[in-house]
């Protein structure tokens, strides 16, 4: 479990092929405090440390993760977002976030506004059924609050904090993003349709 506040930024070091399956290995920060088996959400996505050196943690990515996630697509030097599993008794600032990826979206729009900045992300039908406006949802592991939802995408205003501190200071249209709908909407829905 997690709360889609980005904690730090990785490097990707490398994305070897195995298979259909995959071996991440980045460059973290914190790696001093990771043990093996420990969770990490990277770019939103809840992988397994499955190798650690000095200054990286290599993680084993599956068949299924390369498929629904934008992970394959990440190359060395790709920055990405990083946050350790929430605690007992840690103080939860964004939302519930589960590390696991439900679709992938694109970058429609990133532009400055004053000091923040404003992104619009295309979202798949069975995102955009469990989007509301002023809900949250996770961009790439990021908890954002939707400004605006729009028929077929939805509108973030980003705060120069959030800005500085993910991934997003290096983003550009087109780029695929990692989706994750607020865990709340997606049992509702579940429910509601039984």
């Amino acid at each position: 479990m997690f709360t889609g506040l980005v904690e730090a930024l990785g490097e990707i070091v490398s994305l070897e092929a195995m298979g259909e399956q995959g071996r991440l290995e980045i460059s973290i920060p914190f790696v001093g405090e990771l043990a093996l088996g420990d969770s990490v959400a990277v770019n939103g996505c809840c992988l397994t440390v499955a190798g650690l050196s000095e200054s990286a943690v290599k993680f084993d990515v599956l068949a299924q993760t390369l498929r629904v996630t934008s992970l394959g697509e990440l190359s060395a030097e790709s920055v990405v977002n990083l946050e350790r599993a929430l605690r007992v008794g840690d103080r939860l600032g964004g939302h519930f976030v589960q590390g696991h990826v439900d679709a992938v979206g694109a970058i429609v729009s990133l532009e400055e506004n004053g000091q923040d900045h404003v992104v619009e992300v295309s979202l798949p039908p069975e995102i955009h059924k469990l989007c509301v406006g002023k809900g949250s949802i996770a961009i790439d592991g990021i908890s954002l609050t939707i400004a605006e939802l729009k028929e077929g995408s939805a509108v973030f205003w980003i705060t120069p904090h959030t800005f500085s501190h993910t991934n997003l200071r290096d983003a550009k249209v087109g780029d695929a993003v990692n989706l994750e709908a607020d865990m709340l909407a997606k049992h509702v829905a579940a429910l509601m349709g039984k």
